[in-house]
């Protein structure tokens, strides 16, 4: 398999064929805003970097750590701490991993699994991080006969590392945002708590009693997006998880704060990259 150089080709990738892609990426590449997309991500820090906003969820990179993100959860990378930012990034079909699962194992949870507690990062051993790097330089090099089979073993004893080391250090991987900034965390908290309500930078700026610009100033800092932009990536991230479900259109829009549908329709559309019909009509196909 082709070790490619973007995030954007990997996504393209793997969504045109349905399986899996992986990125060998630097800092050369711009991060992107704040995004959701339709595959899901595994993301591995090699050489660490600041932090990384997933949904309501801050967390510090460090070297080791993986990354799991599905294909409802909003996500952006905030500037890392060095010129140097080297990280794998894999994107993975949801197909593919229902179809590699077995009945007694059962892969997809990896990225299905959303109970309470859970956190998108696992800090990897030292012996677990060898392994890792292993399977990617496996599946990076399988070029000739039998690569398709060399490439699904891989990748499955890839995913079971990782579900296996998330269940192992479950305890000590509880999520909690940290807090790089109490304030940001309160406000983080209020919007997810209020996320199908109207809300707008003046009205969290009287619930917390600050002016309008100093709240801005504060969450970008310590985000590295802006209030308007976190809270529609994660309305769409809502959504897009509600289509799936086969609920309509009209109750999604209203659930997830939208007072008109042509604004949730241009919203959806400049996120996701398809209307929201087009979106509901693909996932339930799927499933």
């Amino acid at each position: 398999m082709q070790i490619l150089t973007s995030c954007h080709q990997a996504i393209d990738n793997c969504l045109e064929t349905k399986t899996f892609a992986l990125a060998h990426l630097y800092s050369e590449e711009k991060p992107m805003a704040m995004h959701i997309h339709d595959c899901y991500e595994i993301y591995y820090s090699i050489s660490g970097g600041k932090q990384f906003l997933i949904d309501e969820r801050l967390y510090e990179i460090k070297p080791g750590d993986v990354f799991v993100i599905n294909q409802f959860e909003s996500h952006h990378l905030q500037k890392i701490d060095s010129m140097i930012h080297e990280r794998f990034v894999i994107s993975i079909h949801p197909d593919y991993t229902k179809r590699i699962s077995t009945a007694a194992t059962n892969l997809d949870a990896l990225f299905t699994d959303r109970a309470e507690g859970f956190s998108h990062r696992i800090s990897l051993s030292e012996e677990q991080q060898n392994r890792f790097l292993y399977l990617v330089n496996k599946i990076g090099s399988a070029n000739s006969i039998g690569a398709d089979i060399i490439e699904q073993s891989a990748i499955s004893e890839l995913l079971l590392l990782i579900l296996t080391a998330g269940q192992q250090a479950e305890e000590a991987q509880q999520a909690h945002p940290a807090h790089f900034d109490r304030q940001v965390d309160e406000i983080i908290a209020y919007i997810n708590q209020h996320i199908c309500e109207p809300l707008s930078t003046d009205s969290l700026a009287r619930n917390f009693y600050m002016s309008p610009s100093y709240i801005c100033r504060i969450f970008k800092a310590a985000t590295g997006t802006t209030i308007n932009k976190y809270v529609n990536a994660r309305r769409i991230s809502m959504a897009k998880a509600m289509l799936a479900e086969g609920k309509s259109i009209t109750s999604v829009y209203e659930a997830c704060g939208y007072n008109d549908y042509s604004n949730f329709l241009k919203t959806f559309r400049k996120a996701v990259g398809i209307s929201p019909k087009k979106y509901a009509h693909s996932s339930n196909m799927y499933q």
